[in-house]
């Protein structure tokens, strides 16, 4: 199942094995610089859960394009989100640091500050041409946390996440500039956001072949419009649910199947345009979510077992609400149909591309660098492995809730005055077991955990 590699992709992946440092070293030290520096596409969705796509297990919404992208790469099943809610997970994405370090912790309107280093900073200084299109959330206009004030050379979407919730917008932003769309004034619906953003990232790949480029696609399928669905029950904002309309389901769950198979549409047509431009084999795909699974504008995540056999859905830190999908795609140098469980999260993407640019990645990430998960089996005995070090989330809705992942351990903490609750994820994916009176050593590595893996800021304190 793994295609044989050619000189040159077994020249990439030896360099990358041996500049990385997973453990008894720092990740984050200088590497050398690969033999081709490879373009980097970052595909993100938005509340898509773990179950929702074909090569997930999902049998009744069709997903052929991203199922075949996992034939060609690699699919991760233990990858986990920044965080249970977009703002913190696309920060937690963008700056290398988990929640309890991270500038945005929750969904409130916070913005990157200049102090903060992000990966499109790191690819740019690196000679990449970097691009946003989609959804930000980490700055309102005017503020340091804009996209072309943190590493960005172009950006077109949506600022703010609650804007994003429309699909048929009177505006956008470009850069730093605010872009009326006349197809949607006065209560028109004729341009609908996400074919917008395909056809700007297929602009941005025509435009950037003769040198590296880093995009990141954020496009905002299938999260609910969540105003609509309080005034008509159904947020599931789509053109048409055609290729579902033949189904025994409401129109939510139709509509919801709908956005799905629209974004499987959208990531062939990028995938087609790198492949037409003669750039796929030099281009590495990410594709994930940024959390679990909603029940909102109508919909419902139990109705396609949208979570898999995982408990719990998005603004929870059950693994239902921070595991999500990871297919990863370098074509010669990536393993292609190959799985892997090795855990990691999106707190190691900007170590993972900055090696993979050849460049250098701040001092005191929360990440670490994983391509040797990407390019090798990372499984026991093999020396270019060790565990990931812990995984940690907080998040600041709903009070204040903990997780941590160490090795096959998940810890919770539902609110602070709240007992730890404990998993074995090896017999217990689903986290149907609280098995925390059996391993009080565990306990106490957890509890540890939980207070020494966060700093208090002016925007996110421990309640009292």
């Amino acid at each position: 199942m793994t295609r044989p590699m050619g000189g040159h992709a077994l020249q990439i992946m030896v360099v990358l094995l041996a500049a990385t440092l997973v453990h008894g070293g720092s990740p984050h030290t200088a590497v050398a610089e690969p033999p081709s520096k490879p373009n980097i596409v970052f595909i993100l969705a938005d509340d898509l859960g773990y179950g929702d796509l074909g090569c997930y297990g999902q049998q009744q919404i069709r997903t052929p394009r991203i199922d075949r992208l996992a034939t060609e790469g690699r699919r991760f099943l233990d990858c986990y989100a920044g965080s249970t809610v977009c703002a913190p997970s696309r920060c937690v994405l963008m700056t290398g640091l988990h929640t309890g370090h991270a500038r945005v912790r929750g969904n409130a309107l916070v913005p990157l500050e200049p102090e903060d280093v992000t990966v499109a900073e790191i690819l740019r200084a690196a000679g990449y041409a970097t691009g946003i299109i989609g959804k930000w959330g980490l700055g309102e206009p005017g503020t340091t946390g804009v996209p072309t004030r943190q590493g960005f050379d172009d950006w077109f979407g949506y600022l703010n996440q609650r804007h994003a919730h429309n699909y048929y917008p009177d505006y956008l932003w470009r850069n730093e500039d605010r872009v009326p769309l006349d197809g949607n004034a006065n209560g028109k619906r004729e341009a609908y956001s996400s074919d917008l953003f395909v056809t700007e990232a297929l602009a941005f790949l025509d435009r950037q072949q003769e040198k590296p480029f880093f995009l990141y696609l954020a496009l905002t399928l299938p999260h609910a419009n969540n105003e609509l669905g309080r005034e008509t029950g159904n947020g599931m904002e789509v053109p048409d649910h055609r290729r579902y309309a033949d189904r025994d389901w409401p129109a939510p769950q139709k509509d919801h199947a709908a956005m799905i198979s629209r974004l499987d549409d959208a990531v062939g047509q990028v995938l087609d345009r790198l492949e037409k431009l003669g750039l796929a084999e030099n281009t590495i795909v990410f594709f994930s979510s940024d959390n679990g699974p909603h029940s909102e504008g109508g919909a419902d995540a139990s109705f396609f077992r949208s979570a898999g056999p995982l408990r719990g859905k998005k603004r929870d830190l059950t693994e239902g609400g921070i595991r999500v999908p990871m297919i990863v795609r370098w074509p010669g140098v990536v393993p292609a149909g190959t799985e892997s469980t090795y855990a990691w999260g999106f707190c190691d993407v900007l170590p993972t591309l900055a090696v993979l640019a050849g460049a250098t990645a701040p001092e005191g990430l929360d990440g670490i660098s994983i391509v040797p998960a990407l390019v090798d089996d990372p499984v026991p005995g093999n020396s270019a492995f060790g565990e990931h070090p812990p995984l940690y989330w907080e998040f600041h809705e709903r009070g204040f809730q903990q997780a941590v992942r160490v090795g096959q351990w998940k810890a919770i903490r539902q609110r602070p005055a709240a007992p730890l609750e404990l998993y074995d994820l090896s017999r217990d994916v689903g986290e149907e077991r609280d098995v925390a009176a059996q391993h009080p050593e565990i306990v106490a590595r957890c509890e540890r955990l939980f207070a020494t893996s966060r700093t208090d800021s002016p925007h996110w304190r421990v309640p009292d």
